[in-house]
């Protein structure tokens, strides 16, 4: 079994969730954490052994993924040594009590690596993250997407120095997430980059608003299981009819990272923005990006490169939900060139998810001239525009800078220039 197929396995383990109970022990108790090396990249994990109600509960962690509480099942405890099991997957863990840590192996489908772990949980750092009291002002908002039964939940949030009564009205940016239901600050491995990129904006006069995606946090109603970026097009657009609604906007623009990327694009071409800025937005067909996407990785993963559009269509995940069988379809060259308001569209070119190369290279040949558009790559920067060193998604949690401040700056700039 190759690299690339543990990885794909344990992405899906980290989606699972649940609890098993196991016999009480007293001497294994407690946090084990330790760093399961998959060659192209290093994946955190976290055991738990905790008593409740006379038993142990053993669950596992995955930072790096985001994910908490995996279930797992006891084939052996005793106060020197464990075997745990997610079954579904065929994924054992076994140790012994060895110098003070678990010194054992990880193994799924055959493929055995060493893996040892400490006691405790690895301290998250997120220096970007902004603390209370905050210099600026906050408000709670909801707004309505009336065509599919949505109400949005969010966040408005007004410039440093911001007043009411000021005949001075501020530019405005709504932020809009990428692929997959996510909270209004785009929250991820405990990053939260919609919270940062809100707070320095604030801090540089420039006003946001971002919510819950439909049916996550507070935000409810809207079909999420059939929905397609069409569909998050129409919350999206909701929240730019909202901003206008208010009154108190000299520009109202849009943000969008990744999936919000191309929604930007679809609102431009629709003339419903005064700008957008597009962070990792597709610029080719989705069947295409996803194409590049797979070769990225595998090559990344040791792998021969050789994915073909035709072959990934013919994939069983090319067709697993409403969503992305929409998404390999849709072409988003009639919106970019359709799209006259000014564009600023960055990539990352460490990016494994939206290949820069191919994206903005896309991007460039169909948006109108303007003196006013930004085409920009990054040097070193991946899907969330961090430095870092892979670009792969096992890598975005163990990152503790959250997005590129030259990023955040060239944002803020670029919008005040307008």
């Amino acid at each position: 079994m190759n690299k690339r197929s543990i990885f794909t396995l344990l992405l899906a383990l980290f989606m699972m969730a649940g609890q098993a109970q196991v016999q009480p022990t007293t001497e294994l108790l407690g946090s084990w954490s330790g760093k399961l090396d998959l060659g192209v990249a290093q994946l955190t994990l976290v055991l738990h052994l905790e008593q409740a109600d006379g038993y142990v509960v053993v669950t596992l962690d995955s930072p790096d993924q985001g994910a908490k509480g995996i279930g797992a099942y006891k084939e052996f405890l005793s106060d020197d040594s464990l075997a745990v099991k997610v079954e579904h997957l065929n994924m054992t863990y076994r140790a012994r009590l060895k110098d003070g840590k678990l010194d054992g192996t990880f193994s799924q489908n055959g493929l055995s690596i060493p893996l040892v772990m400490s006691r405790g949980v690895p301290e998250v750092k997120r220096p970007q993250h902004p603390l209370p009291p905050y210099p600026y002002e906050t408000e709670e908002v909801t707004f309505r997407n009336e065509t599919d039964g949505a109400t949005l939940a969010g966040t408005l949030t007004w410039p440093v120095g911001y007043e009411k009564h000021s005949k001075r009205k501020p530019v405005v940016v709504l932020l809009v997430s990428g692929s997959g239901q996510q909270n209004r600050d785009e929250e991820l491995m405990e990053h939260k980059p919609f919270l940062v990129i809100a707070d320095y904006l604030a801090r540089q006069g420039i006003a946001t608003l971002r919510y819950d995606d439909r049916a996550t946090g507070e935000s409810v109603g809207g079909e999420v299981r059939n929905a397609t970026t069409e569909d998050f097009m129409r919350d999206a657009l909701a929240g730019l009819e909202f901003l206008r609604g208010r009154k108190s906007f000299a520009k109202v623009g849009l943000l969008g990272h990744s999936e919000g990327g191309a929604i930007a694009f679809m609102l431009g071409a629709r003339k419903k923005t005064d700008f957008i800025i597009s962070l990792a937005g597709p610029g080719v067909k989705g069947d295409t990006l996803l194409t590049a996407q797979n070769n990225r990785i595998l090559a990344l993963s040791g792998a021969p490169a050789d994915m073909t559009v035709e072959k990934y269509r013919q994939l069983p995940a090319a067709k697993a939900m409403p969503w992305l069988e929409w998404f390999n379809d849709y072409d988003p060259s009639d919106d970019i060139a359709g799209t006259r308001c000014p564009v600023f569209a960055l990539n990352g070119d460490a990016d494994v998810q939206v290949i820069s190369s191919l994206n903005l290279t896309a991007i460039r040949q169909l948006l109108p001239h303007s003196k006013k558009n930004l085409v920009k790559e990054y040097p070193g920067l991946n899907h969330l525009f961090q430095h870092c060193t892979t670009g792969l998604v096992t890598e975005y949690g163990s990152i503790e800078e959250t997005i590129s401040p030259e990023v955040l700056s060239d944002i803020a700039t670029w919008i005040n220039g307008l």
